[in-house]
């Protein structure tokens, strides 16, 4: 029986973007200097697989760090990043430290803490609880940064000490969402300090940009990713709001409901920043063994940013 054609439209920029690369190379790399176990705070990225790999190679992920015995055990901090009381929680542990938070997220800290230093309340438009979020605010004393989700939190924010005020963005929200809100908040406090530089990141931007190109052409779109990546979600939600009848977001191939494809002829298929090429691999030949497949990438920007690990787990010459 031949089997239906099916052309998948390959978004790129897709998956694994520099700071993610840059966090899994530091666990592996102190995987190899150390060996195991090498201890990690909360997933490293928002990858099953990628966490589920790195297990296997003796990383031991905890929540906090109480969970990691006392001496000079080497634990490394995860690519989004953590509150600045964690490395001085690290230290009186005697732990051996690494910080693989990624570096645009590095920047946000920095940000709020100048805007700080000078005076100016902070705020932050993010999500709450959400790893990045947590870190970010934990860089101020508390009250000296205030969380706003959405537009609605813009308009029940009352400023009326006179301060002067700044706002900083998590780095994996959505483009259009966030310049919405921030146009809220330009709107309600003009004199308000916005970032020399977009926070949100290059790599959220370009793939969010990618299936803007992609989902309006097909009939459905697969985004490949974890329930609990920032990023990815916003991926799904980018090719909902562009009209595509059927999105889901997915971890791998058996996770495909193969009754909601029948009659699809054209797939779009991207993968969120902490999902690994390997995986897109796996979706793509899946649908291979059910359909008659042709491939087309479709390109909406280069990418060649890379970040070098932290100092003190680059290679070294002997």
């Amino acid at each position: 029986m031949k089997k239906p054609d099916l052309e998948i439209l390959l978004c790129s920029p897709r998956g694994f973007c520099a700071g993610v690369v840059r966090a899994i190379d530091a666990v592996e790399r102190a995987l190899v200097i150390y060996g195991p176990p090498v201890y990690v705070r909360h997933e490293i990225v928002h990858n099953k697989y990628v966490v589920d790999n790195l297990k296997a190679k003796g990383a031991v992920f905890v929540k906090e760090l109480d969970e990691v015995p006392d001496g000079d055990a080497p634990v490394i901090f995860s690519a989004h990043g953590v509150p600045k009381q964690i490395p001085l929680d690290a230290k009186a542990k005697n732990l051996l430290a690494f910080d693989a938070t990624c570096p645009l997220v590095t920047k946000v800290h920095r940000e709020a803490e100048v805007h700080f230093k000078r005076g100016r309340h902070v705020l932050l438009v993010g999500h709450a609880r959400h790893p990045e979020v947590v870190g970010t605010m934990g860089q101020l004393p508390e009250g000296a940064i205030t969380l706003v989700e959405t537009r609605e939190d813009v308009e029940a924010l009352s400023f009326n000490d006179g301060r002067t005020l700044a706002f900083v963005t998590q780095t994996t929200l959505s483009v259009d969402d966030t310049k919405d809100i921030v146009q809220a908040l330009m709107d309600k406090f003009p004199a308000i300090v916005a970032p020399h530089k977009e926070d949100i990141c290059y790599a959220t931007t370009n793939r969010q940009g990618a299936v803007k190109a992609v989902a309006p052409q097909v009939d459905a779109m697969i985004v490949i990713g974890s329930p609990n990546s920032s990023n990815s979600q916003r991926l799904r939600e980018v090719a909902e709001r562009e009209g595509c009848k059927l999105v889901e977001l997915l971890l791998r191939a058996d996770d495909i409901d193969w009754d909601k494809y029948g009659n699809i002829s054209r797939l779009g298929l991207t993968a969120g920043a902490s999902a690994p090429e390997v995986l897109v691999e796996e979706i793509i030949d899946a649908f291979a063994e059910r359909y008659q497949i042709s491939v087309q990438t479709v390109s909406t920007a280069d990418e060649s940013m890379f970040f070098p690990l932290p100092r003190e787990l680059r290679e070294t010459d002997s």
